[in-house]
């Protein structure tokens, strides 16, 4: 016999989970108990919206479902902003909390919440277990759902009596049957006809583009996708999170579109009478009037989710699958190219872009430059993570993504996102370099995680890129609020390589562009926790 707590440390190892980030309490402490002497290794984050985080950003490199951990009541409610958004970018998450005995639930007692309830909007599904017994399906149920079709967050709410009953011994052999869930059968193959279509349509093009979106990255499909805009001489851009899924310095890439991205990716999409959206929802941030873009052009769209075709745009062509797959069959069918001269033109308007001169910050680190210099300064298949603010713009545009990859909070825009991220990036890779960027102001919604690295000896690097300000609000304020500053200063911060040297990292503080590069060499010369702060003009715009 072994304790519900024993079969699900026993279900993550089966999984081949090796890591799992959390924060323990009195209703998860079952579990915690079984968690020494198991062969998965804990990582305590310092707050449990940070676990979350982790694990997001676990998964999205390891190619796992991240998991992470948490007691109830607000230990659980503290998940929630990192649940929402996991969701919103597709990231497999499986979030097991505890909960209050199963004879109390509804009475309101101490630290009880309807955590299934409350994350019920972003969650592909949750489950609370009612018999310990069940334990193996659900969690067999939970990383199959997590990982498949479109990605996204499982819960699992285990009241404490669960965890606590003694049930049968864990049959490894029974736990790895393929599993079969009525009504969940995500469709892998591209229709034959559509693909027929879509080939018809790309043979017919004379300015077509392809927008690779996060997807790109879910279904694992770079190489996909770079053998298809290869053979069909596709100029690409990319939103935001589909950022690396051509290298950045590929000829045919044209950089990030939408209403901060670049002029060439925006222009060439604005004359394209062809659009192939790749895993991407074409939202609003990327396509401001996305109507108005299906009245110039026909558009090809591809996505797993077929909730998400059609939902922003008219389509002309929807495929649902899995776009490596779809990209694959595509090829194999595919004998054209775009053509010569539209080719040229776009991509000559990228290298005239990129060549314009950014002009120095007297006094001041100038972001465009330095983040540029920072990602080259990295090894070539460096992780950089992105925080949320005009950093998150700078980075964007400038940073070059050659082998590696570039992970921000998209679709939920979640400041605070970039350190726990790099946490879980270094703890699924620590062979590679991990750098988060963030402002000021987002650094300190997470700052307690320095701990974290410290305590797990992960050597990520840290880049705060500092205005005194809540940059892009106040950047707002000033464009559509008379100037009008409200509650965007950041007066009181703390002297940022102070607090890194109190958790024993070495700091240096840039107040120059040379001191900034000078930095950097500093920055790359071992493995171990850095933080580069760095002195930004208040008044930098974003674009």
């Amino acid at each position: 016999m072994m304790t519900g707590a024993a079969v699900m440390i026993r279900c993550l190892e089966a999984e081949g989970i090796r890591v799992l980030f959390g924060y323990p309490g009195a209703a998860i402490c079952p579990f915690y108990d079984e968690l020494p002497g198991s062969g998965l290794h804990h990582v305590l984050v310092r707050t449990e919206q940070n676990a979350a985080h982790a694990a997001s950003g676990y998964a999205r490199i390891s190619g796992q479902v991240g998991v992470c951990v948490s007691t109830s009541g607000p230990g659980a409610t503290n998940l929630l902003t990192g649940i929402a958004s996991a969701y919103m970018d597709s990231i497999p998450l499986v979030i097991i909390t505890g909960q209050v005995r199963s004879d109390l639930l509804g009475r309101d007692v101490f630290q009880e919440a309807d955590i299934t309830g409350a994350a019920e909007p972003f969650t592909k599904h949750s489950y609370i277990v009612h018999s310990a017994g069940d334990l193996p399906r659900i969690f067999r149920e939970a990383f199959h759902i997590a990982g498949t079709g479109r990605p996204g967050p499982v819960l699992i709410d285990v009241p404490i009596d669960m965890q606590q009953r003694s049930i049968a011994d864990f049959d490894e052999a029974k736990y790895h049957r393929p599993v079969d869930i009525i009504g969940y059968k995500p469709r892998t193959q591209g229709h034959p006809l559509q693909i027929r279509k879509a080939l018809e349509a790309l043979s017919t093009a004379k300015r077509p583009v392809l927008c690779a979106g996060g997807g790109v990255f879910s279904s694992k499909a770079q190489d996909a996708l770079r053998a298809f805009v290869e053979q069909l001489q596709l100029p690409t851009v990319s939103t935001m999170m589909g950022i690396g899924a051509l290298p950045s310095d590929h000829p045919l890439y044209l950089g990030m579109l939408g209403s901060h991205g670049c002029a060439s990716a925006n222009k060439a999409v604005r004359d394209a009478d062809l659009i192939l959206l790749a895993g991407a929802r074409a939202g609003d941030r990327a396509m401001a009037a996305p109507g108005q873009l299906a009245t110039r052009a026909r558009i090809i769209h591809i996505d797993i989710d077929p909730a998400e075709i059609g939902k922003n745009l008219p389509v002309y062509v929807p495929i649902v699958g899995d776009l490596g797959t779809v990209l694959r069959q595509l090829c194999e069918g595919a004998h054209c190219q775009a053509p010569a001269d539209w080719v040229h033109t776009v991509t000559d308007r990228r290298a005239r872009h990129d060549s314009k001169p950014i002009p120095p910050a007297e006094g001041f680190v100038e972001p465009k430059t330095f983040l540029r210099e920072l990602s080259l300064a990295m090894r070539p298949d460096g992780i950089l993570c992105a925080d949320v603010g005009q950093n998150q713009i700078w980075a964007a545009n400038h940073v070059c993504v050659r082998q590696g990859r570039f992970l921000t909070s998209g679709g939920m825009g979640t400041m605070g996102y970039s350190i726990p991220c790099a946490i879980g990036a270094k703890s699924a890779r620590p062979d590679l370099q991990v750098c988060a960027v963030c402002g000021d102001g987002s650094f300190q919604m997470s700052m307690m995680e320095l701990a974290t690295a410290c305590a797990e000896g992960l050597g990520i690097k840290i880049a705060v890129l500092c205005n005194g300000h809540l940059g892009m609000v106040r950047e707002m304020q000033d464009h559509l609020y008379g100037g009008r500053r409200s509650a965007t200063s950041l007066t009181g911060d703390p002297d940022f390589v102070a607090l890194a040297g109190a958790y024993g990292i070495r700091a240096r503080r840039a107040r120059s562009q040379q001191e900034a590069l000078d930095a950097l060499g500093e920055m790359w010369a071992d493995d171990a926790p850095y933080l580069l702060a760095c002195d930004i003009a208040p008044d930098y715009p974003s674009l």
